[in-house]
């Protein structure tokens, strides 16, 4: 059974790892998951299916990794721990940016029901334009760490994503550094194109 004030916070919350791509979220995400074991407190890490980069695992680039249960929508959560026979105290989702907009709802839902719900994701997507589903994880959580990462063209912290190796409108393209790198306002190039505000 968990300590009953494990992290020193109540029971029932929302904590969000934002940022952009190369910003260590997955890695913070893991760093707080392995420390559940210091307080018997016990997890669920969900993965989307989305995301083929590394099945099975949330996995960090510096390696590290945990095994994850993929699923294809935000619903299947409910689903899954309903269907658990242990006691669960965490549920923790990585890559969040890529589940539906229910995502929100069924976070808050199991907030509501005394679970710490530990999301992970792209807060913006290469066109520096927030991805809905984290935007309502954001604005109803307890607690939101935004992450940086480094700009690939002048070393400055960096906030934003850009999408360098592909030609393609769509929001969701699944890649790594072969497609994206980090970019500080000032580099990243559709920051310098957006128009002043009529």
């Amino acid at each position: 059974m968990a300590k009953i004030n494990f992290f020193g916070v109540s029971r029932g919350r929302i904590e969000v790892i934002c940022g952009p791509m190369f910003s260590g979220k997955t890695e913070e995400l893991i760093h707080r998951l392995n420390r559940l074991d210091y307080c018997d407190a016990h997890y669920l890490l969900f993965t989307p299916k989305i995301d083929t980069r590394s099945p099975r695992y949330a996995t960090s680039r510096n390696g590290k990794k945990l095994s994850s249960i993929i699923i294809s929508n935000s619903n299947e959560i409910l689903k899954y721990i309903k269907n658990k026979k242990e006691k669960i105290d965490v549920i923790a989702i990585d890559e969040a940016q890529f589940f539906d907009k229910n995502l929100s709802r069924v976070c808050n839902y199991l907030a509501n029901k005394k679970y710490i719900v530990i999301a992970s994701g792209l807060d913006m997507d290469f066109n520096g334009k927030p991805f809905s589903t984290m935007k309502e994880l954001i604005i109803t959580a307890e607690k939101v760490t935004k992450l940086k990462a480094i700009c690939s063209i002048c070393g400055a912290e960096a906030s934003f994503t850009e999408r360098t190796n592909i030609n393609s409108k769509k929001q969701i393209v699944i890649g790594d550094k072969k497609i994206y790198s980090a970019r500080c306002r000032q580099c990243h190039s559709l920051s310098k194109k957006m128009d002043f505000p009529k």
